[in-house]
């Protein structure tokens, strides 16, 4: 039997005995966990950027698992300021939500999947997606961040002059946006296009 919409079956997840269900996790529940873990304002940011361009692309992706890509995005990166090497991030905050169980499993291998390190496949659209959000929404708002208006008037015109400049936000892996465009088989100009218009949308929670 399938859970209905924004439950999970509690089998193996809860206490001998248990025999109700748990409410998955929402976008404001993942937002306010995102804060209790994350004190910098850049890095809170930055998820937010990601969640607002996974929330566009589920738009015409998948609709009905919105929610869940949106929680992909604001947790992606939630344990990296108290855990950044490579032995521990992602791997400590997939373990700490896998252990809450209110999070679905295909959230957590997007998470495991978007660092390449991991060795973890993406093998959902969802996966695929947070890696090819990921980089290229950290570069939108180092653009926009150069601007006077921000996010507010920058187009995709600017966004791919400025990739072509390896000393702009040098630390952005160039091939890491390359391959995640050509893992959502989508043309460069209308990725870019949405994530812009998705961090416009959400400027205020970006912070450009």
């Amino acid at each position: 039997m399938i859970a209905p919409r924004g439950l999970i079956k509690c089998e193996d997840r809860c206490p001998a005995g248990y025999a109700g269900k748990i409410a998955l996790m929402t976008p404001d529940q993942a937002r306010t966990l995102m804060h209790e873990w994350v004190a910098s304002e850049s890095l809170r940011g930055h998820m937010e950027a990601v969640a607002a361009c996974m929330s566009a692309h589920a738009t015409i992706h998948a609709p009905e698992d919105a929610d869940d890509w949106m929680v992909a995005g604001l947790l992606h990166d939630f344990d990296y300021e108290k855990h950044p090497t490579e032995a521990e991030h992602p791997f400590v905050g997939v373990e700490f939500l896998r252990s809450r169980g209110d999070v679905n499993e295909p959230i957590l291998q997007a998470i495991l999947g978007h660092a390449l390190y991991s060795g973890v496949e993406r093998d959902t659209p969802m996966a695929k997606h947070l890696f090819a959000c990921d980089e290229l929404a950290g570069f939108i708002v180092a653009c926009a961040k150069v601007r006077p208006n921000g996010v507010g008037d920058l187009k995709s015109k600017s966004v791919k002059k400025k990739l072509k400049d390896k000393n702009f936000a040098a630390a952005v892996s160039r091939s890491d946006i390359a391959l995640g465009i050509e893992e959502i088989s989508v043309d460069q100009t209308e990725h870019i296009d949405r994530c812009i218009d998705a961090i416009r949308a959400a400027a205020d929670r970006v912070g450009c």
